[in-house]
Parts: structure tokens; C-alpha cells; sequence
């Protein structure tokens, strides 16, 4: 008995063969790939809206903050400038400084960078120290330390009067230049560095020579006690090249090292004890050998005073030699002989004359 065709098929029995297993399956992939792709751009459009829309918002804060900044702040009259207080304890001008930091009056408060005013005024030779205040609503305050010079610089061996010659700048304890425009008495005063041809000397310069810097390091240890009362510096003389030539007041001459100055220092302040204990005046010391210190003595005023006395009159009766002195140095100074004056004695009497009338009257 043969079986109709359009009865079912058994359930045991495959529905399509590889071919359309295979069609189905690459169907069903694509369905799925094309849902994932637009699951992916949905949440990729998402994302960016959401970060478009914070930047917007950031822009306007943004913006908004500087409109609302410039009304209540940069644009308020309020905090206009109106007054510049200016501080210094050296010579150094205020319209120096004004023109130095680039700020005025009316200018607004908050449009001041103090920083780059701080910069421009540290650059200044003189300045030495800048302290700059804000203050709220329409103050500023500069205060300035300048540097205080303790000596006098040049290239030049001799200089008479480095106040008044344009070669000659002033140095502070660090070594910095300075040409100063105003001079103060003061500076007349301080010692004189000569002979420093090691390095050009400019305003604003660090010296950075190795007799510079020795010269400056013995002018700081002359604050001590012994050297501002003993021996003060007067000049130092670097042209020598292998010593540190220094003169002082009394124009005792010291060779130092450059080396060691602490202890050279110490025995200088011994042989000036003992010129003054023994009454002698120094003349020359060399330090640059630490044993057998080669020095000599020169005259004493009093030496001094009596090479040059001149008697002013000879007496008229006797003779009379003047003392002489010798032009040698000893340990003790020699005194001075005395005038010896001539008995009264000596001296001739005057010629006596009696008077006699020339109309005498009768006698009763």
C-alpha cells in the first residue's frame, strides 16, 4: 500500500538538510550583529550628548564667571589703586620704583601681578630685598631692603678719589655691583678694592674672582673689635696677583694670603699688641709666612714731631746748640733734650742816667 504524500513525515527525521542549517545560521548572525551595532551606536550617541551637553554647561559657568568676575571685581571702581606706599632704607627713588614695577595709580588691584613686580624689582642692583601687600580695597605696599655697600671696586691700580671717577663701583658684602646714582657721604668713607682687572666690572654683577672674594671675605672679618679699632682697612691691592696688599689708616702696610685669613688675621692682631706694648709703630708686615714674620717699625710721632722742630729765635748772650735726634728706630722713643735758659744774670744792665734840672731855685 503506497503512502499519500501529504501525509507528515515521522518525528524522528531531520526538517532541512546542512545546506539550510548553514543559511539559517548565518541569517540568525546577522540579525543579532545588526541589533548589537545599533545597541552600540544608541549608547555611543548617549554618551556624547551627555558630554556635550557638560561641556556646554562648563562654558557658560565659565563665561558667566568672568562676566560676573569683570563686573564685581575687575571693572568695580572700588578697587582702583589710589594709593602706593613705598618703603626703602637706602637712596632709592620712588619714581625709580614706580617706573621699575610697571604699576600706577588707578590701575586695578587685581590686574597687578605681583609676582613679575617682585621680578622686575629684584633686578634692580641696589634692591636687595621685596616685600609686596595687597590690600583690600585699593592699597599696595612695597617694601625694600637695599644692599649696603661696604667697599669701593676698580679696575685701576691708583685711584684718588673713586667718588668722583665713573670706573669705581660699590659692592656689598656678597659681592654684587652697584653704581649708585645718588651718593651718600657715607661711601666717602669705605675702603677701596684696586687693582681687579680679573674680571670686567659691570652694575648688577656678581665679582666672582678668586682675589675679589678674598678681599671681600677680610673686609667682613673687619667688623670684629681689633680691626675696627687697631687696624682699619683703608685700601687692598689685588694687582699683585699672588697677595691681597692692604694699607690701613696709618698706613701700615700687610701682605695677606689668600688662604687662612682667620689666622692671619690673629697674628697681625698679636704684632700690633706688641708694637703698642713696646711703643712702636708698625710699618710693614708680611703674613705670607707663617714662622719668622718679616716686619718692620717706622717712627713714632713723637720721632716724627721733633725731627721737625726749629727753634724760632737764638738767645742773645752764650751760644746755644739745638739738641739733634737720630732718625733711627728704637725700642724706646728718645725724649727731647730741654732748652736750658740763660741765667738773668747774664743779661748787661742798662745804662743809668740821673736826671738834673736845668733852672734850680735859691735856697733861703
Amino acid at each position: 500500500m503506497r503512502m499519500k504524500r501529504g501525509t507528515p513525515r515521522p518525528r524522528n527525521q531531520r526538517a532541512s538538510n546542512v545546506r539550510q542549517r548553514r543559511q539559517q545560521h548565518l541569517l540568525d548572525v546577522k540579525v543579532r550583529s545588526r541589533s548589537a551595532s545599533q545597541h552600540r551606536n544608541r549608547r555611543v550617541i548617549v554618551v556624547l550628548s551627555k558630554l556635550g551637553l557638560f561641556m556646554a554647561i562648563m562654558i557658560g559657568l565659565y563665561f558667566g564667571g568672568l562676566r560676573l568676575a569683570d563686573r564685581f571685581f575687575f571693572e568695580n571702581p572700588d578697587y582702583r589703586v589710589s594709593m602706593i606706599d613705598i618703603q626703602t632704607d637706602g637712596t632709592l627713588a620712588r619714581d625709580q620704583v614706580l617706573r621699575t614695577a610697571a604699576i600706577r595709580e588707578g590701575e586695578n588691584i587685581f590686574r597687578i601681578n605681583l609676582s613679575d613686580v617682585h621680578d622686575r624689582l629684584q633686578q634692580l642692583p641696589q634692591v636687595d630685598e621685596v616685600q609686596l601687600v595687597r590690600r583690600l580695597p585699593a592699597e599696595i605696599d612695597i617694601k625694600l631692603v637695599e644692599r649696603k655697600p661696604i667697599a669701593w671696586i676698580t679696575s685701576e691700580k691708583d685711584m684718588a678719589d673713586p667718588f668722583s671717577t665713573g670706573g669705581a663701583f660699590l659692592v656689598d658684602a656678597r659681592g654684587v655691583l652697584m653704581k649708585e646714582k645718588k651718593l651718600l657721604p657715607e661711601h666717602l668713607g669705605l675702603p677701596l678694592i684696586s687693582g681687579c682687572k680679573s674680571e670686567s666690572l659691570e652694575a648688577g654683577k656678581v665679582v666672582e674672582s678668586y682675589e675679589a672674594r678674598a678681599a671681600l671675605e677680610l673686609l667682613r672679618m673687619s667688623t670684629r673689635s681689633f680691626m675696627q679699632t687697631r687696624f682699619q682697612i683703608r685700601e687692598i691691592d689685588l694687582s699683585k696677583g699672588y697677595c691681597l696688599s692692604v694699607t690701613d689708616k696709618n698706613h701700615i702696610r700687610v701682605a695677606f694670603d689668600f688662604d687662612n685669613l682667620e689666622q692671619q688675621v690673629q697674628r697681625l692682631e698679636q704684632l700690633v699688641a706688641y708694637a703698642e706694648d713696646s711703643k712702636q709703630e708698625l710699618a710693614t708686615v708680611n703674613l705670607l709666612v707663617q714662622r719668622n714674620i718679616p716686619v718692620t717699625f717706622g717712627k713714632t710721632p713723637t720721632d716724627v714731631i721733633n725731627d721737625t722742630i726749629v727753634p724760632n729765635e737764638q738767645p742773645k748772650f752764650g751760644t746755644f746748640s739745638a739738641p739733634t735726634f737720630s732718625t733711627t728706630t728704637s725700642p724706646k722713643p728718645k725724649k727731647a733734650l730741654p732748652v736750658t735758659k740763660p741765667h738773668p744774670k747774664a743779661t748787661p744792665p742798662a745804662e743809668i742816667r740821673r736826671a738834673v734840672p736845668v733852672n734850680q731855685p735859691k735856697k733861703n
